[in-house]
């Protein structure tokens, strides 16, 4: 009887022993297993760094984008009247002998622009008595071109080749007389007044626009301040020298530019 329960004894454990190893393997088992599948799962932050594009890739990819070209500069009748600082508008127009005259073709030399019209009395008193008279003469050996250039239309004061070579011969001009009839050159230059005088630096570059001095009679007797100055002879001189153009602009002053309309 004794034996048999000692045999009983030993039979449980060894049941429970081999049951405890069984539990035992499965729980190893599935631990491993667990393991092996979170092993095999991709990292959340590789996925991420996979979906976005490396630094080099973004660069290379700026590399090859098309490059947007700056827009072209606006031309002259575009931009409005000539301003100081920037390159003067070219043109063409004709003399009083019908010969084709464009300013491109003086580059290179300064250049005067005098808006003219001999019917003006402002006009005349600065060729005959003010700061016009003989100032192109005295600048010509220097190698300074001087235009002038009626904008008035046709049945205007001033305006027509009579008139105009008239005036050239009682005011003693040396120098081309452009017609400008349909006043385009003038607007482009915002001309308002004659005399209106654009004074051109030897780069194209418009330097000084305004009064001949700053005598509004044009007499050059009763100068602003009491002293006469006359500013573009004064521009002419900086430009000779080096020197910067001043003042650069000033209020012209005279008869108002005949124009059509």
């Amino acid at each position: 009887m004794m034996r048999r329960n000692r045999s009983e004894l030993h039979a449980t454990r060894a049941s429970n022993w081999l049951s405890s190893r069984s539990v035992l393997g499965w729980g190893t088992c599935s631990a491993l297993l667990m393991l092996a599948s979170a092993c095999s799962k991709p990292q959340s932050a590789s996925v991420e760094t996979a979906s976005e594009p490396s630094t080099a890739a973004v660069e290379a990819k700026s590399a090859d984008a098309p490059v947007v070209a700056a827009p072209a500069a606006a031309p002259a009748e575009a931009a409005g009247p000539a301003k100081v600082g920037a390159v003067a508008p070219d043109f063409t127009l004709s003399d009083l002998n019908g010969k084709s005259v464009s300013l491109s073709e003086f580059r290179g030399k300064t250049v005067v622009l005098e808006w003219f019209n001999p019917g003006c009395p402002f006009v005349k008193n600065s060729h005959t008595t003010g700061s016009l008279k003989g100032l192109a003469d005295k600048h010509a050996s220097e190698g300074v071109v001087w235009l002038a250039v009626n904008s008035g239309a046709a049945g205007k004061e001033g305006a027509g080749l009579e008139a105009n070579r008239a005036g050239v011969e009682k005011f003693g001009i040396h120098y081309p007389v452009l017609i400008d009839d349909a006043g385009k050159v003038g607007k482009l230059y915002g001309a308002e007044r004659t005399p209106h005088m654009y004074v051109i630096n030897p780069a194209g570059v418009l330097v000084y626009k305004g009064a001949i001095d700053n005598s509004p009679d044009g007499e050059g007797q009763s100068p602003e301040g009491g002293k006469l100055i006359n500013y573009v002879d004064g521009a002419l001189g900086a430009i000779k020298t080096g020197a910067k153009v001043s003042p650069e602009e000033t209020k012209a002053y005279g008869c108002g530019v005949k124009y059509q309309s």
